[in-house]
């Protein structure tokens, strides 16, 4: 991670979102007008696996919205474990509210209860399908933190277990839930822009291979099942799994290292992908397709370029020379750019409506309406705003770019059969998937 995005999260913001790092809960003031607590039959038990950086902030969100009781949570990392549990009670405490959260190693235990609803899964993405698969087969609804999985016939093993097990799963794709990306796709998909051309999504480069010293495990951290189905030749380094320090408090300083590298995540491309394309694939009607032909750095371009059936090409190329990571859509009468906090079009006719909601300086991870609408549907037994097979169509452009940029060629597919074409050799049918070791499955 480079400086500029280590300041996008800086340490005092961290700690401004979590209980250790503060005397006590402040409410996001854009919730306070929400309605009264429900009767006591609605409340929806939520237990939490991961309890990382991530988790967090999701964590200072679900907990305040009316009607959720967090329960439970799961991470094998013992501090961690205790940390959580000292957000959760602490906050209960205050708010004479009697619930006592109990923390677990293993996320089959807390699958195992039958008194939690729904789970909120945020750890790292080699984790995500085969922990989801195993709550929807539990009964839970599940909140999924993005990319919603590591590979393209996880995402597909996940949409039938969400199907089959009449499951709720939404995506923490919250670029969604944000009124100013909602202008925007309102504005291309009314043709405001004319006939769109060209997409420019900017979210950095693919991963690298591991290449971090090997560092002595923590006593607390349990690092077989952190790798869980990756093979065990992965050694720890700290960068991968942030230590912290509960006396004195010492929280994550960056994000866990693992998303930079192939060996266990996407890098940029999926790591921001999964927001920036998923703009792109909503923006241009995508959301039960995808491109159909994916040429890497190097090939053509040096950046990923993606190409529809109906022209338009997508790239990740920079639209500013900032490099914000945003999306900008062009058509033949006009254009517009949107990123978080900013919005510029060719046309001030084009720009978002002035809003009279007061500033709101939280971090963009802890701003609750995408969280509030999971709860909603989880009541109402209807999709969230990002489904899992939206999530999966998102995810799965993310990953057929870091595909296509590990074979350095041009690779096609048809995004209605979900298969690869002109793939005479198999290589890129073989990166569909990887082999889980001795003693994990993902169904």
């Amino acid at each position: 991670m480079n400086d500029q995005e280590k300041k996008a999260f800086s340490r005092r913001q961290f700690l401004a979102t979590t209980a250790i790092g503060m005397a006590g809960m402040s409410f996001i003031p854009s919730f306070i007008s929400c309605k009264s607590k429900p009767a006591e039959s609605d409340h929806i038990n939520l237990g939490f696996i991961g309890m990382g950086r991530q988790a967090m902030f999701l964590l200072n969100g679900f907990i305040q919205i009316p009607g959720v009781r967090v329960i439970a949570g799961c991470e094998v990392y013992g501090r961690k474990r205790e940390r959580f549990a000292k957000f959760v009670n602490e906050f209960y405490t205050k708010n004479n509210v009697p619930v006592q959260v109990e923390t677990y190693e293993k996320y089959t235990d807390l699958l195992a209860r039958e008194d939690i609803d729904a789970v909120v899964i945020a750890v790292p993405d080699h984790a995500h399908a085969m922990i989801a698969i195993a709550a929807c087969k539990a009964g839970k609804d599940v909140y999924l933190e993005k990319p919603m999985t590591f590979t393209i016939y996880e995402g597909q093993q996940l949409i039938k277990a969400v199907r089959e097990n009449s499951r709720i799963l939404g995506i923490g794709s919250q670029q969604r839930s944000d009124p100013n990306f909602q202008h925007a796709i309102k504005m291309v998909r009314e043709g405001r822009l004319g006939t769109i051309q060209t997409v420019n999504a900017y979210v950095g480069a693919p991963p690298k291979p591991y290449d971090l010293p090997e560092e002595s495990i923590p006593e607390d951290l349990n690092w077989d099942l952190w790798l869980g189905p990756l093979p065990t030749s992965i050694h720890f380094n700290n960068a991968l799994n942030p230590p912290i320090s509960l006396d004195p408090v010492e929280n994550e300083k960056d994000w866990g290292a693992w998303r930079w590298y192939k060996e266990m995540g996407g890098g940029f491309t999926t790591d921001w992908g999964a927001h920036m394309f998923d703009i792109a694939q909503w923006g241009l009607d995508m959301d039960k397709s995808g491109p159909v032909e994916i040429s890497p750095l190097g090939d053509q371009s040096q950046y990923i370029r993606y190409v529809y059936a109906n022209g338009v090409v997508m790239t990740s190329e920079p639209f500013d020379e900032a490099n914000t990571k945003g999306v900008k859509f062009t058509g033949d009468k006009g254009w517009l750019e949107v990123s978080r906090g900013h919005f510029k079009a060719s046309d001030d006719s084009l720009l978002p409506p002035p809003s009279d909601a007061p500033t709101d300086n939280t971090p963009y991870e802890t701003k609750i309406p995408h969280q509030i609408n999971f709860i909603d549907a989880v009541k109402s037994r209807v999709d969230p705003v990002v489904p899992v097979e939206v999530g999966h169509r998102s995810c799965t452009v993310c990953t057929l770019g870091n595909i296509a940029v590990d074979l350095g060629r041009t690779i096609k597919w048809d995004p209605a059969a979900e298969q690869f074409v002109d793939d005479a050799d198999g290589s890129a049918a073989a990166k569909l998937h990887y082999k889980y070791r001795d003693g994990w499955k993902l169904i």
